[in-house]
């Protein structure tokens, strides 16, 4: 029996969505953008529970999602140039409300906003009263309109120390800038990564793949290990953007084998409560 075989596996960063934009990007990953497939990928990987987050409205009748799945609202569709998120408080809740429902995610870069700003604050007060998390798009992102000023790592440090009583995640861990998105988990223990985002598409030879990015991956080996926290560090793929057996043998290169179940499994079992 192969690690394969026997590791346990959250997959805490997904998308879920019958659109034509996941149909493509599911297929150049070697992938079929439906529940059945996913399922069936999930089964012979030993990934167990998956967590979307979720590109649609904030209205709780849009968020059904198989068994296997739960998700984090998505405030992407929610374009304010103040800030005031207090109109949309009232279904945010309702969300958070429910079992499924794991937390909040916000996208900065693409809304230009900056996580710390104090308008925020009843949002933050909701995610700390049901005790669940506020995932982040940190680092590079898919549209050139968005700002990366809002989405870089750093600017987590803030939210973190005036919010901290919240759990933010660090979707992407701020990649390419990954000093920096370990420096703020240094500093702050109320915040946690996940690893999603790092693949595109189906890697044809990962053996070449690997020795190609060999700066890139002994960088995030290094900070890793210079963070040693492994407790705050968790596993996604931004599914359907990578191919799912492709993204297992990526990070299996970085993170050391005795903190395999660690990454894979419990961080996120634990950040987001899914025991």
């Amino acid at each position: 029996m192969t690690i394969l075989e026997v590791l346990k596996i959250i997959d805490a960063h997904l998308h879920f969505a019958n659109e034509s934009y996941f149909d493509a990007i599911a297929i150049a990953a070697g992938h079929q953008n439906n529940a059945t497939h996913l399922e069936e990928c999930y089964k012979a990987l030993g990934i167990v529970h998956g967590i979307v987050m979720g590109n649609r409205t904030l209205n709780v009748e849009d968020h059904v999602y198989p068994k296997f799945l739960s998700y984090c609202v998505g405030l992407d569709t929610i374009v304010s140039n103040t800030l005031d998120w207090r109109d949309n408080l009232n279904k945010i809740e309702q969300n958070l409300q429910r079992r499924e429902c794991v937390g909040i995610k916000l996208y900065p870069g693409y809304l230009h906003f900056y996580v710390s700003d104090d308008s925020l604050a009843p949002l933050y007060k909701l995610a700390a009263k049901y005790n669940k998390p506020v995932a982040v798009h940190t680092g590079l992102t898919a549209m050139s309109g968005a700002y990366l000023k809002y989405s870089h790592p750093m600017v987590m440090d803030e939210a973190a120390a005036k919010f901290p009583n919240v759990k933010f995640v660090m979707c992407h861990l701020g990649e390419p800038w990954i000093a920096d998105a370990v420096a703020v988990l240094s500093k702050n223990p109320n915040v946690a990564a996940d690893l999603s985002g790092m693949l595109e598409q189906k890697i044809p030879d990962m053996e070449q793949f690997l020795k190609k990015k060999k700066f890139y991956i002994e960088q995030l080996c290094g900070w890793l290990e210079y963070l040693d926290d492994y407790k705050r560090i968790m596993f996604g793929t931004d599914w359907p953007l990578a191919n799912l057996s492709d993204y297992i043998e990526f990070v299996k290169s970085f993170i050391p084998k005795e903190e395999w179940q660690q990454v894979f499994y419990k961080s996120a079992a634990n950040i987001y409560k899914m025991e």
